[in-house]
């Protein structure tokens, strides 16, 4: 018996639409189904492929704002433009928190329903052996 991996992330959203194309616009992702209004979940839901990982939208209400998130690893080259092209999709950006050299570089983004999310341009490996000096 072994997990084998993550299946899919699933976030709520108040319009899978907006949300949709923040991912497919503003980070490549590729909408792959649907259910426009023949639901067989909860509610009406979105699937999109980002960096081989199933991503889930389902419509309702969203949750309060935290910490908790999930990063997508990226090169570090490309978060400039990755941070350009979420910006003008109206994405909140905050400041980024203090990091030590080393750690990789990262972006952090709301999205439009209180989400946070990080582009991270570094490994597990790099951070631990950062943390090791």
């Amino acid at each position: 018996m072994a997990v084998l991996g993550i299946s899919h992330l699933t976030f709520i959203v108040r319009d899978v639409e907006r949300t949709a194309c923040l991912f497919v616009e503003g980070l490549g992702a590729t909408e792959v189904y649907d259910s426009q209004g023949r639901n067989f979940s909860l509610s009406r839901e979105k699937f999109l492929l980002l960096g081989g990982v199933w991503l889930a939208f389902m419509e309702g209400e969203p949750t309060a704002r935290s910490y908790r998130h999930v990063a997508f690893e990226v090169a570090e080259a490309d978060v400039p433009t990755y941070a350009a092209a979420l910006q003008a999709l109206g994405t909140e950006i905050p400041p980024a928190r203090p990091r030590v050299d080393g750690e990789g570089l990262s972006l952090y983004f709301h999205d439009y329903d209180n989400h946070l999310f990080e582009l991270h341009a570094g490994s597990l490996a790099q951070r631990l052996a950062r943390y090791a000096q």
